[in-house]
């Protein structure tokens, strides 16, 4: 029963390391762009008309992350202009892309 731990060590790659392998690694300097920063740049880069400065951006992330970082920033921008203009973020989303104020919905049962 005493050699199951020495027999694991051996079989596990973390434990086949020479020691110095497992010191921590220095830490790396920062690399590329995060979704948000893409996301930023893309959709300004887009509002400003500048298709090769959205292309750009869109380079950085990948196209999933993008969608998600587009998509986050539209939540809080029309949230925020829903404060600020004091309406729902969804008369404002309508407005927004020009669309028509949604009508009131009647309560289920009246007929």
């Amino acid at each position: 029963m005493a050699r199951v731990p020495e027999r694991l060590r051996r079989l596990l790659p973390s434990a086949r390391r020479a020691p110095s392998a497992a010191a921590p690694a220095p830490p790396r300097a920062r690399q590329g762009h995060n979704l948000f920063e893409a996301a930023a740049v893309y959709v300004a880069a887009c509002a400003e008309d500048d298709p090769a400065r959205a292309e750009e951006a869109a380079s950085w992330v990948s196209p999933g992350m993008l969608t998600f970082g587009v998509n986050e920033l539209a939540c809080r921008a029309v949230l925020t202009l829903a404060r600020e203009r004091n309406e729902t973020p969804g008369a404002v989303a309508r407005s927004l892309l020009g669309l028509r104020a949604e009508a009131p919905r009647r309560p289920v049962g009246d007929a």
